[in-house]
């Protein structure tokens, strides 16, 4: 089996893949870590859909050429099943053409309607 993106260490479809095809996340970082994956498998429809409507790009087109390889959290405020809002801090390591790169990122995310979604970068 292969092994989900966001380096959970399990497998993709028991770990990303399940949210990707619609179970909700129950945390803010669960999500952070599935859009993550959702990066890395190319899955712009599930980057859409729990991206906040607010801030939400009219259209998103990933660049073939980025792979995305680890993700590591740094930091985590709130976000737990019981909250509203939660903030995560990663890294997000890639590759384009040889070279390695680091995206770092403090993430918002909010609930709504028992959803978690991504806000925007602090």
């Amino acid at each position: 089996m292969k092994p989900c993106p966001c380096g959970s260490g399990e497998p993709y479809g028991a770990c990303c893949g399940r949210l990707h095809a619609g179970e909700r996340a129950a945390t803010a970082e669960q999500l952070m870590r599935s859009r993550f994956s959702a990066f890395a498998v190319g899955d712009e429809a599930y980057l859409r859909r729990t991206w906040h409507r607010s801030t939400r790009p009219r259209r998103l087109v990933l660049d073939p050429a980025v792979e995305w390889t680890r993700l590591e959290i740094v930091d985590r405020v709130a976000g737990g099943p019981l909250d509203t809002d939660g903030i995560v801090e990663f890294r997000a390591h890639h590759r384009v053409g040889g070279r390695t790169g680091v995206q770092a990122e403090r993430s918002r995310f909010v609930r709504e309607d028992g959803a978690w979604l991504y806000v925007t970068a602090e």
